[in-house]
């Protein structure tokens, strides 16, 4: 029995010399590290453009992973998933072998965003003492949060907000730029060009809303609201 299986050992031993010695070589494994270095590449690439400082934390790859090695490994988003906060980005590979693997991962975006410097009440048009500008990660914050003071001055609440809360876009209206039966100057501007006219509104509007307005004739005519009783056409 000794005999055998010293035999079966150096015959083994004897066809690995033979492999390594005819060019056959274990197949390549996929670097591991490359493939965390090309994910987070591919978040800050996504993430560019972001009002604030991107950081993006990768998260492990099981060391025990064996992948065929590839050519080119491409990062993509899962349908579910978005580079912001706590996410997931699936890294392929087309060639020499197919296959499918996801990292987690989290992107940070710290920047400055707009908060209520004073609680605010529900119809109140905001000036620039309500406002305070803070800092902070904008993924933790509600969705819309707003990060440029001209967006929210001159706007109202919507409903109240409370002391230091962030500023959203949903939770503030335009103020009112027009309203019902409202005599209002109509103006048009095109290529070299631009005319005014007196007119009727026939609807209240905020500013930037499309409203209508009736003209001296009788012809009924749409355009965009705008603050002092203006409604504006382009051409």
């Amino acid at each position: 029995m000794r005999h055998t299986f010293n035999f079966v050992i150096a015959a083994l031993a004897l066809s690995a010399q033979c492999a390594v010695a005819q060019g056959v070589e274990p197949e390549a494994r996929q670097d591991l590290g490359v493939l965390k270095q090309t994910a987070e590449q591919f978040l800050r690439a996504q993430a560019a453009g972001l009002p604030g400082e991107v950081r993006v934390t990768m998260g492990s790859i099981d060391p025990r992973t064996k992948l065929p090695a590839c050519v080119a490994p491409e990062a993509f988003l899962p349908a579910s998933s978005k580079a912001w906060g706590k996410t997931s980005v699936g890294l392929r590979c087309s060639a020499p072998s197919r296959w499918t693997i996801y990292v987690q991962a989290k992107v940070q975006v710290h920047g400055e965003y707009i908060a209520a410097a004073a609680p605010l009440s529900q119809g109140q048009t905001i000036g620039q003492g309500d406002i305070a500008t803070l800092k902070g990660d904008l993924t933790t914050l509600p969705a819309g949060v707003i990060t440029d003071a001209s967006q929210a001055i001159g706007r109202t609440a919507a409903t109240t907000v409370a002391l230091g809360a962030p500023l959203r876009q949903d939770a503030l209206r335009n103020q009112q730029a027009i309203q019902q039966g409202q005599a209002v100057r109509v103006v048009v501007n095109g290529a070299g060009f631009s005319v005014s006219s007196e007119a009727r509104a026939l609807n209240n509007a905020n500013e930037g809303q499309l409203t209508q307005v009736r003209t001296p004739a009788g012809q009924v005519i749409s355009g965009i609201a705008k603050l002092g009783g203006i409604v504006e056409l382009t051409y």
